[in-house]
């Protein structure tokens, strides 16, 4: 009861910031129970399942990626690859931060991983590895590195991957780091940083440029999607539509949540979420606006999540989850019948440190908690 006058008194007070229009019942609607039989792991940061029935893969910060084979009553953890001989986590944005399974895994045993190599400046690696027992254990000597990208500060790496239902790599970079972007990597289309990228890796070496990509004949660099982008934590792909949502983390005021479209500019460093970033006054021509946002008042750093399209908690279907790594608070974006969505609702209060959000192959969610090293599953109670 406490939380949900918090809630109420929160709207009335705050009711122009977008993120904020809780309801009560569905705050109270949602639970958390452990998944894997409440294995623990070190910083995880990425959680994906397999083709394989039962079979879950989570990525570690410091370059280990695990393997869990859920059966007969327990979930057994072994290790898939050890690769932190190569992976530089020492920054505390750096590491191992993105895994995607190539499409024909189950045939290719093809994996991607994203990663930051030692290096002065530290390097963004995007690398191609290959299991050769069926998912079993990783081959590291069969690394091929598709694009490496050089990272003028220690933070804002970005480092999200996922393969998009065109069968493409999309590939999120943040600004470059510092503050404020001081490079102007968000706006210059002449730059890989501050974007969402999306290549064909399987058309050329290392890759080819999808032709219908906005730049693939000129006007900036071909492998851009979308751009002015911050620090992009975590996109996917809803499974049912293809709409590509995109968390990216803001500033000092406003997290933001986008829904992306080929070609789309995202306003960084000229707006932090819907506003003007600096000044008072700027140039909005062109900009996209933030599905939804929320101030730093409810948290620090936004973490994206998915469209749930799950069987066990109907209610919510369609609906968009999303969280902050400070506040553990998860919203919901609930679509709208003629529409759009409406303003997001408070669905569940947490005090982990989420880093990420998983989806099983059956739609139900999963939150990974960076912190304590748990993996929880989403349940309705």
């Amino acid at each position: 009861m406490r939380g949900a006058i918090r809630v109420l008194a929160l709207l009335l007070c705050a009711w122009s910031l977008l993120a904020f229009a809780a309801t009560p019942s569905a705050a109270d609607s949602l639970a958390l129970t452990p998944a894997f039989g409440g294995l623990r792991f070190e910083k995880p940061v990425a959680l994906v399942s397999s083709p394989r029935p039962r079979m879950w893969y989570v990525a570690e910060q410091s370059g280990i990626v695990m393997l869990v084979e859920e059966g007969k009553g327990k979930a057994l953890p072994s290790v898939m690859a050890d690769l932190r001989d190569r992976v530089e986590s020492g920054p505390n944005e750096a590491g191992l931060l993105g895994i995607a399974l190539h499409p024909g895994f189950a045939e290719n045993g093809k994996i991607y991983l994203s990663y930051t190599a030692p290096g002065a400046p530290l390097v963004s690696r995007i690398s191609e590895f290959v299991s050769r027992d069926r998912g079993l254990t990783l081959d590291p000597a069969s690394e091929r590195i598709v694009l490496a990208l050089d990272q003028p500060y220690g933070n804002h790496n970005g480092g999200h991957i996922a393969f998009g239902p065109d069968g493409f790599l999309y590939i999120g970079f943040g600004d470059g780091g510092s503050g404020g972007d001081p490079r102007g990597n968000g706006q210059n289309l002449d730059a890989l940083l501050g974007k969402l990228l999306r290549i064909d890796v399987d058309g050329g070496t290392p890759y080819a440029i999808p032709p219908d990509n906005p730049f693939a004949n000129g006007g900036g660099r071909a492998e851009i999607y979308a751009s002015g982008l911050r620090n992009p934590w975590r996109f996917s792909f809803d499974r049912e539509t293809g709409a590509l949502w995109l968390a990216d983390v803001g500033q000092e005021q406003w997290e933001e949540i986008n829904l992306v479209v080929r070609g789309g500019n995202y306003g960084w460093n000229r707006r932090e979420g819907a506003h003007c970033f600096e000044t008072d006054a700027c140039r909005t021509d062109g900009l996209i606006d933030p599905v939804a946002e929320y101030g730093h008042d409810e948290g620090c750093s936004v973490t994206g999540g998915y469209v749930y399209r799950g069987k066990a908690m109907k209610a919510l279907t369609g609906v968009y989850f999303y969280t902050d790594y400070c506040s553990g608070t998860v919203w919901g974006l609930f679509p709208k019948s003629g529409g759009g969505h409406e303003r997001p609702r408070v669905l569940l209060k947490t005090e982990r440190r989420i880093s990420s959000f998983g989806e099983g192959a059956d739609g139900e969610l999963y939150i990974l908690d960076h912190g304590k090293g748990t993996i929880q599953k989403i349940v309705g109670k």
